[in-house]
């Protein structure tokens, strides 16, 4: 997956310009950059959700413009409508709406596998609990299950760490690393520069434009986090940047 020449705008302002990222199978890219960097307005466009203004996402060299099987997204808990009146295997069964119609009742084949799904992330015992009902951690495992589920090439997700417990931090982490060790492409979007050291290959410094992109080693440097985040990134979770 790869874009070329991408830029969003809204009205008269610039979320995202002139960004050039290639995400390759087998390897996992952080977006990191302070908020309204753009980082999730890239995973929509990625995923299909958001046309950008200018540009194009391309995925095996055929354009990006809807939501496509082949591509998961898992959003931030603070666009989820956590009230809505759904149990957690209906949201992991979600997974299945783009590979396949909908029918009802469901079928047993698809209701074994979200329970399996649900089961890789712990959260079988809740299958029947309104999602709402769920804690942080365990509201990102069902959304997690629901990914999985879709069984998709490329994973997108939006701050897949933050409000979350740290057990539910280690089990996404190790997801992850068995994506990416299976081969898929992954893709997240983070604040948090000690779990995009440690939980990505590639990280991506991003405000409106790409600062920087390779090894989490040789872009976190001291003058890199100060063009992403400005004077702010001077602070003691940047103690360990290079100079």
């Amino acid at each position: 997956m790869q874009t070329s020449h991408l830029s969003v705008h809204f009205a008269d302002r610039s979320a995202l310009e002139d960004v050039d990222l290639q995400f390759l199978a087998g390897e996992t890219t952080s977006l990191v950059g302070p908020n309204g960097a753009g980082k999730s307005t890239l995973l929509k466009c990625l995923a299909g959700m958001l046309p950008p203004t200018h540009g194009a996402v391309m995925l095996d060299d055929r354009v990006v413009d809807r939501p496509n099987p082949r591509v998961a997204y898992v959003p931030q808990r603070s666009e989820v409508d956590w009230k809505f009146p759904i149990n957690v295997l209906d949201v992991a069964l979600m997974g299945r709406s783009l590979r396949s119609s909908r029918v009802w009742p469901v079928p047993e084949r698809d209701e074994r596998a979200g329970l399996a799904a649900l089961a890789e992330v712990g959260m079988h015992w809740h299958a029947k609990v309104q999602i709402g009902a769920l804690s942080g951690g365990q509201q990102q495992r069902v959304f997690i299950a629901r990914a999985l589920l879709q069984q998709p090439e490329v994973f997108l997700l939006d701050e897949p760490f933050t409000g979350v417990d740290a057990p539910t931090q280690s089990l996404v982490v190790k997801i992850l690393d068995d994506l990416r060790a299976a081969g898929k492409t992954i893709v997240f979007a983070t604040h948090d520069l000690a779990m995009a050291e440690r939980s990505s290959n590639i990280c991506v410094l991003l405000n409106r434009r790409v600062v920087a992109a390779g090894p989490p080693a040789d872009v976190m440097t001291v003058s890199n986090l100060h063009a992403t985040f400005g004077g702010a990134a001077v602070s003691p979770a940047m103690a360990g940047a290079r100079s």
